[in-house]
């Protein structure tokens, strides 16, 4: 039952419900309004997004799974209390991040959803057959809201998956400066067991690597889809909020298009801080107190402290690095957008 469930709603979803919001552009685009057409096609055009997204993402199953079995390695080495209660906070701040996703992403469907429908306006304009939108009108607008709600758990998932992710990720690299700084502090222990406490921080390092390597290939795809949507997505509801929007639909915009960026915002932020982190790991490591180790503990120092140099780096579909930078490149590209409408006057010649 669960395994037929699960073909159906993948159906509808990736399938039907795409091919439903372009067979009304092509039966009933003459009778669109400017604003239902912008509102329209700005959530269609992030709905194909998240079907390729969710595609994707499904691929990556055995990849995450693998991903897992290193994590499972990695919180193994939590033996103390101070440690598991870090991880335990970051843990928190996974379910955070879903909960407050969830909350953002719903309250935009329903604030657009009401904002429609108090005009008796459908908010998406999809086809449904043998059903008359203007006759039915409650019935196909609660279909389209049931339908749109399915893809927003969906765009949720494909969203906050790779975010979760990397939160754990930073969380291990944290616990990993943590023991480098204390690396050689305990005195009365013998050259072989500072020197197995540093063999310990290298495979702790090296599971890390294991951890985001096994996981690059699922986010590449995700994030490369979500770049090359995300400018002009944001265009599009920048021209419907300042030549379509009234005060209702304009704040359903604004939800949108905040939606929108959390998308890649927060994931490229804490790209970026993975990164720091990297170099502070080598900063520890170096800070540490190895000046009367032995011989065998510095040639192993040497090497590991080259190894902890190279930053860790994501990129998007193997072309864009995963970082702020990027993010706020193709965020322009919403501007751009605009800047085009108003030069030739097409908001006007749409009204």
């Amino acid at each position: 039952h669960y395994k037929l469930w699960s073909t159906f709603v993948t159906l509808l979803i990736f399938i039907l419900l795409p091919i439903s919001v372009s067979v009304e552009y092509i039966q009933r685009f003459k009778t669109f309004s400017a604003g239902e057409f912008l509102s329209s096609i700005q959530i269609g055009v992030n709905m194909y997004g998240s079907s390729f997204k969710s595609y994707l993402t499904m691929m990556g199953y055995k990849k995450r799974q693998e991903a897992k079995m290193s994590l499972d390695e990695l919180d193994k080495r939590c033996v103390c209390d101070e440690e598991r209660t870090i991880v335990h906070r970051h843990v928190a701040l996974g379910n955070f991040c879903y909960i407050f996703y969830h909350i953002a992403y719903t309250s935009f469907l329903i604030s657009n959803f009401l904002s429609f429908i108090m005009k008796r306006i459908h908010a998406w304009r999809m086809y449904f057959p043998y059903v008359d939108p203007e006759k039915q009108f409650y019935i196909s607008s609660i279909a389209e809201v049931i339908l749109r709600g399915w893809a927003v758990f969906m765009d949720l998932c494909t969203d906050v998956c790779p975010l979760i992710s990397m939160v754990i990720a930073r969380c291990h690299i944290t616990l990993l400066k943590q023991r480098l700084r204390n690396l050689r502090s305990e005195p009365g222990r013998t050259e072989d067991e500072y020197l197995k406490e540093l063999a310990d921080c290298v495979r702790d390092h090296r599971l890390i690597l294991d951890y985001v390597d096994a996981l690059r290939s699922v986010f590449s795809g995700t994030i490369f889809v979500q770049f090359l949507l995300i400018g002009i997505v944001l265009g599009l509801s920048m021209i419907n909020i300042m030549f379509f929007s009234t005060l209702s639909t304009g704040v359903a915009v604004v939800l949108f298009m905040s939606c929108v960026s959390m998308q890649t915002f927060p994931f490229c932020y804490l790209c970026n801080m993975i990164m720091d982190d990297c170099q502070e790991m080598a900063d520890s490591l170096f800070q540490s107190d190895w000046t009367s180790a032995d011989r065998r503990y510095k040639s192993t120092l040497v090497y590991f402290l080259h190894n902890l140099q190279q930053p860790i780096i994501l990129t998007a579909g193997g072309v864009f690095p995963i970082s702020m930078q990027t993010n706020l490149n193709m965020v322009k590209l919403a501007f751009t957008v605009v800047t085009i409408v108003k030069q030739f006057n097409l908001a006007e010649k749409f009204q």
